[in-house]
């Protein structure tokens, strides 16, 4: 039950994220779509609509943005690491931002989740340690815009000079969100992507300075965060985690990474974002069928240990994100597969209007169909 102060309406006003003031509580999460022009995984003027559409969201965040051509595990992913990119995501940012909006960079490295075909000159990928990814798919092309699913490649171990380059990486990674016009950027630290390797102790068996304890797991995550804030500040930059405390056998393994002590990792992890003095902290909570959810005691650590903004998604309705909100434990709330297919989505649940279904042919790869096509909803057709 919610208590008298807290109504919907409290997801609809005004509030601040870092320097920036938002239109409300709504957050466009990450949501691949692989709509990036060809060759080159370059944004475009579709995908610049398609985020225009949509910057009714108080916050918005992009897709996973490839920092270098190894960081790349899914066909037609758009990059953050050439010119051309950067030319190309300005037409995104410039759109979004007539629209009053805000949006960030998702700063993306799959590490282990990908396939030798999508890598240079058809490489082994790279990871902390060499451990296949061998219960999840990724998407490769197999003709001029058609794709399927595969298996991940056996990847190889980073040496530890390379995991240094890859800190440089990240931060010229964040120069190029900057000079594309982008508000700041987000670090993917989740899903079982590389930062989320190097935490985990199932994909990182390293031996040296980046591996062993929690402490030296957590090495590469904080140098990351130091360099990167270091280019765009502090007060523009999140952090994105997918903490999971049980396994189940519906589970993809990229949200199967359950250390023996979820809490204490993600604890002392989110205090490395608090030390930094990071905008917020965004929770992806599982979301297939019948998956288990967060523990009580994770909120509650959470807004201990984190005094900037946090974000919660994962199959959210407003009735949740109110009941969060009345809590106290976020600020902020994402909602994912609706914004697909409700470019409104603020305005439809402000007004408890009605939302579009997601196609799910059409999620990946393709035109304007099931992409820049939903429509809005018509009021007068249903007045």
């Amino acid at each position: 039950m919610l208590k008298e102060n807290i109504t919907t309406q409290a997801l609809f006003e005004r509030t601040t994220l870092g320097p920036y003031e938002l239109k409300n509580h709504i957050v466009m999460p990450p949501l691949t779509r692989s709509r990036s022009t060809q060759p080159g995984n370059i944004p475009n003027k579709l995908m610049a609509k398609y985020y225009a559409q949509r910057a009714g969201a108080g916050f918005m965040v992009t897709e996973g943005t490839q920092i270098e051509p190894r960081g790349q595990g899914y066909a037609w992913t758009p990059g953050i690491h050439s010119l051309e990119q950067v030319e190309g995501w300005k037409l995104v940012t410039d759109a979004v931002h007539k629209k009053g909006g805000v949006i960030f960079a998702q700063l993306w490295h799959v590490g282990r989740v990908s396939h030798t075909s999508l890598q240079p000159d058809n490489t082994k990928p790279v990871a902390p340690s060499a451990i296949t990814a061998d219960t999840v798919s990724v998407f490769v092309e197999t003709a001029p815009g058609e794709g399927d699913l595969a298996k991940p490649s056996q990847p190889r171990e980073l040496q530890t000079q390379e995991v240094k380059d890859l800190v440089k990486m990240y931060a010229l990674a964040a120069q190029n969100a900057l000079d594309a016009g982008f508000d700041g950027v987000e670090l993917h630290c989740a899903n079982g992507y590389l930062i989320n390797q190097f935490i985990s102790e199932h994909t990182n068996q390293r031996t040296d300075e980046y591996g062993g304890s929690l402490e030296n797991r957590l090495k590469f995550l904080k140098e990351v965060v130091v360099a990167v804030s270091q280019v765009v500040g502090a007060e523009r930059m999140g952090v994105r985690f997918a903490p999971l405390f049980e396994s189940t056998t519906e589970q993809r393994v990229y949200l199967g990474l359950v250390e023996s002590d979820p809490l204490r990792t993600y604890a002392e992890a989110i205090k490395l974002l608090e030390d930094a003095g990071l905008a917020y902290l965004s929770v992806a909570e599982a979301d297939w069928e019948n998956a288990p959810g967060l523990p009580v005691e994770f909120y509650q650590k959470a807004r201990q240990l984190f005094s900037g903004r946090i974000i919660y998604a994962g199959k959210y309705t407003v009735e949740k994100a109110l009941r969060i909100l009345n809590e106290g434990y976020g600020d902020l709330f994402a909602f994912g597969r609706p914004f697909i297919a409700n470019p409104d989505l603020p305005e439809r649940l402000k007004n408890h209007w009605p939302l579009n279904q997601v196609d799910p042919n059409t999620m990946y790869g393709g035109t304007d169909v099931g992409y820049s096509d939903y429509p809005t909803y018509d009021r007068s057709k249903h007045a």
